[in-house]
């Protein structure tokens, strides 16, 4: 099975900075679209950033200018560097890879194939 590896979530001050970090598979990274989603308490995941193989980005209004999405082919992961962090941004964070180009709908969770485990971000 195809498996995603998260880390770098934990506590920060508002106004802090964080770093997520996903391991994907090497032959994903320069193919599939990528990206980032978070999950808050009782709703569904939704959308923050995505990147496709080419290394076009986009981000949802929510994050724009503060969270950015990268990706690295050498050691085969995927980063979600989040600065300007405000209580509103605690939520389950997941790394997901969907098996094809990005869809235009690309914030919608369905169309992704494999997920990271999960990483807890609180800002208190």
């Amino acid at each position: 099975p195809v498996q995603l590896v998260e880390s770098g979530g934990g506590s920060v001050q508002p106004g802090g900075s964080l770093r997520l970090s996903c391991v994907v598979p090497k032959d994903t990274i320069g193919t599939f679209c990528m990206g980032w989603f978070r999950k808050f308490p009782g709703r569904e995941r939704e959308g923050i950033t995505v990147i496709d193989s080419n290394g076009r980005t986009s981000t949802a209004d929510s994050v724009k200018g503060r969270f950015t999405i990268s990706k690295h082919s050498g050691n085969h992961s995927l980063y979600l560097q989040m600065n300007g962090l405000n209580p509103g941004d605690t939520a389950e964070y997941y790394c997901a890879v969907a098996a094809r180009l990005c869809p235009t709908t690309w914030t919608d969770p369905r169309f992704y194939n494999y997920w990271g485990q999960g990483t807890q971000v609180t800002v208190s």
